[in-house]
């Protein structure tokens, strides 16, 4: 199965997005294809603006929720490493 047929899992869940450049994203998951991967009310957090780690990045989202800044969200599928649900995310 393909990553792109995975995703459709996904589809209207809030998410946390591991990139493989120094970003994470949170938002909710609209649509993937072969070549994007599409978030709604999302962030997207550059790591190497921050002092904290993606880890706590990730754990700060899955208690506090997601502080959306921006309403919709583009990028290559390319960039994607791992995706989870957020509810899945351990915080204890």
């Amino acid at each position: 199965m393909e990553l792109v047929d995975r995703l459709q899992d996904f589809v209207g869940a809030e998410v946390v997005i591991d990139c493989a450049s120094p970003y994470a994203i949170v938002g909710t998951l609209v649509a993937a294809t072969s070549h994007y991967v599409e978030l709604r009310d999302a962030d997207m957090h550059d790591l190497r603006d921050s002092a904290t780690s993606r880890e706590n990045y990730v754990v700060k989202a899955a208690r506090h929720g997601v502080a959306a800044n921006r309403k919709q969200l583009i990028f290559r599928i390319e960039e994607l490493v791992g995706v989870s649900r957020l509810k899945d995310v351990i915080v204890g």
